[in-house]
């Protein structure tokens, strides 16, 4: 099977021409062995009008040698004249031979000048799923390199025939993917979870990885005040690739261990990644301090003991990014202040809606501010659920824009019964997060894809003690650290976390259980946001019935499939 890129393809909505591209996806998919690449434009930008980003072409093949091949793809009604064929677009009509020829020209010219005349091998071919092609000779395009209508079943077979799978790579070959990776704009959603099979991509031309990092001023102090999902992780990813193609120190600090220990696996290997507390740790026991993390009230203990530890130049940095800056205390500003370099430069990234610790906002006087409020994560109608059902307690959510390309996923509210006992020692919550858990699988999502959210911390959840959740295997932090400070988690294949360590980070299906609230208050509505918000594709809510009713909802037991369960 192909690898598709990006790999979220078959989630988007599309329709008109992206859905007859999407069929063309699938047709390759199935129909190229492993070691073939497609890339393709079928992704959502703000940028490009429509979803071609390849010039006129639509999709480009990578043999495993490294042979690019460019599919330019007409769907409908194509007219034979003279002149080849044509396709006609509203008034105006487009001749397929010359836009075909033009991107290949641009292609070639543009390939010599990455990888070196002579080093690569670009192709062509021309798809017309729906037109029979009568006079090939007279089409524009070499006749072997025209599949329409009567040989679409072929595609495939005709690709693999022009790009062999036993060649011997090219030397531009790393070189070729890297150069279609970077056209497409892509780099990965740093909150993406990790052990997720698909990786997926967000394209961020117009956001705030590609023009945040455009501003200059001096000292470059910029607090980025940026809504779940606009892409702050992936800023903070893309000025780390950019300290260090300067050949400078970079220091990443965060709030919450779990995105702390997920950033170090993504983010360059030379960059220092920790938790606050984490640092705390590394400078006192590099000063000879080694903490007890048995003991009571260690992490205020090393907040001091950072706080008072001379700093030398081996804990000094060229950049400092900070994420999660909303649950950050005043005091830690000035301890972090310590660790830059002279003219070093210091991203505070935050984002108030998800404070939930209800601390005050630190003050950064002089510091220029940027605001970004588009939520490019999360599918369209969690945020109008969450809108409708909150907006008038928090009006700020009123002013986010909802910019992911998913749409359409229903967000589904269930709720438990709190008369009903449901036998065998298992709360009613826990039976009916059991159940959605069932349906998001009867939805096509795997374990992997899942992750079971606490609405609670982890002092007040039901599912604090649990191992099991029915037959699924809860991976679950157990409250304990190592020698090392390193948090503990049971071992399990259906993640189970709370809204508050998994700020930051993201799951294709996201249940949010545990949902619970006398009033509606905005404490409720943050911890509402942050939990929705980590869904990229599906949200569940598990809630009381009175809870239930709060959000609009009128209390429904998730309906099982009999035979279905587990």
């Amino acid at each position: 099977m192909a690898r598709i890129v990006p790999d979220d393809w078959q989630h988007l909505e599309a329709t008109g021409a992206a859905a007859r591209e999407r069929e063309t996806l699938a047709l390759l998919e199935r129909g190229l062995p492993a070691g073939y690449t497609v890339y393709h434009g079928v992704h959502w930008t703000r940028l490009a009008e429509g979803f071609s980003v390849f010039g006129e072409a639509d999709f480009a093949i990578v043999s495993p040698s490294g042979r690019v091949m460019i599919v330019e793809q007409k769907t409908g009604f194509l007219r034979e004249t003279k002149d080849g064929l044509v396709k006609a677009y509203m008034q105006t009509e487009r001749n397929v031979a010359v836009a075909l020829a033009r991107t290949m020209e641009g292609l070639h010219r543009r390939f010599t000048a990455a990888f070196g005349a002579g080093t690569y091998h670009l192709e062509e071919l021309f798809y017309c799923p729906d037109h029979v092609v009568r006079d090939p000779a007279i089409a524009g395009v070499n006749p072997a390199r025209i599949v329409d209508a009567t040989r679409k079943a072929q595609l495939a077979a005709i690709i693999r025939e022009a790009l062999p799978a036993d060649e011997p790579r090219l030397p531009s070959a790393a070189k070729v993917h890297h150069f279609l990776a970077d056209e497409l704009a892509l780099m990965p959603d740093a909150s993406a979870l990790v052990g997720a099979a698909g990786t997926l991509v967000t394209r961020l031309a117009g956001g705030l990885a590609t023009w945040a990092r455009r501003l200059e001023f001096a000292p470059f102090r910029l607090r980025v005040i940026g809504t779940a999902g606009s892409g702050k992780t992936q800023l903070a990813l893309q000025v780390m690739q950019d300290a260090l193609a300067r050949g400078q120190r970079t220091l990443y600090v965060c709030f919450n261990r779990p995105l702390a220990d997920h950033i170090a696996k993504v983010a360059p290997p030379e960059v220092k990644v920790a938790n606050y507390h984490q640092l705390c740790d590394w400078v006192a026991r590099d000063g000879g301090h080694v903490p007890d993390f048995e003991g009571a009230n260690v992490f205020e203990a090393l907040e001091q003991r950072f706080a008072q530890t001379p700093i030398d130049a081996r804990w000094q940095f060229d950049v400092v990014i900070v994420d999660e800056g909303q649950d950050f205390q005043q005091a830690w500003v000035e301890a972090l202040a310590r660790l830059l370099r002279p003219g070093a430069a210091w991203w505070w990234l935050e984002d108030p809606l998800q404070n939930l610790y209800v601390r005050e906002p630190v003050a950064l006087p002089g510091w220029t501010v940027l605001r970004e409020t588009t939520n490019y994560r999360s599918p369209r109608d969690i945020l109008a659920f969450l809108r409708d059902v909150a907006g008038a307690t928090v009006p700020a959510l009123a002013g986010l824009s909802a910019a992911s390309p998913f749409g359409g996923s229903e967000v589904t509210v269930f709720a438990w019964d709190e008369q009903e006992d449901a036998g065998g020692g298992e709360s009613t919550v826990v039976a009916a997060t059991r159940r959605a858990v069932t349906q998001a699988l009867a939805l096509g999502f795997r374990k992997q894809d899942i992750v079971v959210l606490s609405f609670r911390g982890r002092e007040h959840s039901h599912f604090t003690a649990l191992d099991h959740l029915g037959p699924h295997r809860l991976r679950s932090f157990t409250g304990e650290y190592d020698l090392f400070g390193v948090p503990q988690y049971r071992d399990g294949d259906l993640l189970l976390d709370s809204i508050y360590r998994f700020k930051g980070q993201a799951a294709p299906c996201v249940i949010l259980t545990d949902v619970d609230f006398d009033t509606l208050d905005e404490r409720a509505v943050r911890k509402l946001f942050v939990g929705a918000t980590r869904a990229t594709m599906k949200l569940i809510v598990v809630a009381s019935p009175h809870a239930a009713r709060l959000l609009g909802h009128e209390p429904v037991a998730p309906a099982i499939r009999a035979g279905k369960e587990g």
